[in-house]
């Protein structure tokens, strides 16, 4: 099988920099293009925290590939100079009763189809073990203990140096690219500063600058902002992992989820939901609004923090899809394109393994999880109605 040996892939963000890393190892000739710095300040992957959870509803394919992820988490750790992982748990909770049909109830079942171990909740044992919460507002919910939180920035600057370590050409300061082609051949990419990169295979994993450089996908995805506040508590014994892990409250619902302490005491509150849509290139800055909407929600979930100070506060741009599943595949009517975005707000969980299911795209062995991302119309299957809560 012949090797494609020229490959320009345009984002450093994580499909981007795990893409390079697995088709680097494979034997690929790799330039990585990124408006830099890199790890990018405004990229989607670029924080202090993301989630790392294999709870999926009912969502069976999820599961097994986190499963697989979590390995590769776990091995990063190993391998890294410093854990970048941190594996507090998970603390899903409902203000009703898990019911079936509900995200929660159906995790839990499919937890146990797998064979993993979760603690139930009720109001009893969550005032006794998480006493920052409001325990009387939810009576439903569960403990999942195989998952926590990965220091997301530092994870991307980390995959960054690998790739160069591995071979890959990390050219950052291009701000802006646009496709060259020869009819529907792609030829390699050029640059705002006049300069033409030719190449057997184009990967764009842009995240939301995706539909810009490829206006033919804006139908399928679009740039959809979701806001994040970083608070600073006078007191942060009720905030440490131990009795304040990861957590999300009535996910479908409200869409709030948040983070423990950081060492330096900020907790992080975020929102996963419809959010707004946006240019990509837009103000970060969240609006009055939505700093109400989650001072009322902590009044009612977690009322010390709700008078805890701001720090800051900025949006956290998805890229979502109409389906919620990600696009990785090869375009449909241009050779040589690969595209690898459509993140949705879950895919940074993923990276250990996001770039072999790229890389086997490109270079089979076929990958049994890129059916679910493969190119796809809106026409082809309806929308689940938790596709935006994954």
């Amino acid at each position: 099988m012949n090797t494609v040996q020229k490959t320009i892939i345009v984002g450093s963000g994580i499909f981007g920099v795990t893409a390079a890393l697995e088709l680097a190892r494979r034997g690929h000739a790799i330039t990585l293009l990124d408006p830099g710095p890199v790890p990018h300040p405004k990229a989607s992957s670029t924080d202090i925290s993301k989630a790392v959870r294999m709870d999926y509803g009912s969502d069976e394919l999820y599961m097994a590939l986190m499963e697989e992820a979590f390995e590769g988490w776990d091995r990063w750790n190993r391998e890294w100079e410093e854990p970048l992982y941190h594996e507090a748990g998970f603390l899903f909770l409902t203000s009703a009763e898990m019911s079936p049909g509900t995200f929660e109830y159906e995790s839990l079942q499919m937890l146990s189809k797998r064979g993993h171990h979760a603690w139930r909740m009720n109001p009893k044992v969550l005032k006794a073990r998480f006493p920052a919460w409001k325990a009387e507002n939810y009576h439903g919910g569960y403990f999942n203990p195989r998952a926590g939180w990965a220091e997301s920035g530092k994870v991307v600057k980390h995959l960054v140096e690998d790739a160069r370590r591995a071979g890959v050409s990390v050219r950052s300061g291009i701000s802006s690219v646009f496709l060259t082609e020869r009819g529907s051949q792609i030829t390699g990419v050029a640059g705002n500063n006049g300069e033409s990169l030719a190449a057997d295979l184009v990967v764009v994993a842009a995240g939301p600058w995706s539909p810009s450089l490829l206006p033919e996908i804006a139908k399928y995805m679009r740039p959809v902002a979701q806001p994040i506040f970083y608070f600073r508590p006078d007191g942060v014994a009720n905030y440490q992992p131990e009795r304040f892990p990861v957590w999300a409250a009535d996910l479908s619902k409200t869409g709030w989820y948040g983070f423990p302490a950081t060492p330096d005491g900020t907790v992080k509150v975020s929102n996963h939901g419809p959010g707004r849509q946006v240019p990509p290139d837009s103000s970060r800055e969240v609006t009055p609004q939505e700093e109400s909407q989650c001072r009322a929600f902590l009044q009612e979930s977690l009322p010390d923090l709700a008078e805890a100070p701001l720090l800051s506060s900025r949006t956290c741009l998805y890229c979502d899809t109409w389906d919620g599943n990600f696009y990785i595949d090869h375009h449909p009517d241009r050779t040589g394109l690969v595209v690898a975005t459509g993140g949705s707000g879950h895919a940074f969980k993923f990276a250990p393994v996001i770039g072999r299911i790229l890389a086997d795209v490109v270079q089979p062995p076929p990958n049994p999880y890129a059916t679910r991302f493969a190119w796809r119309d809106e026409a082809e299957q309806p929308v689940k109605e938790q596709a935006r809560y994954r």
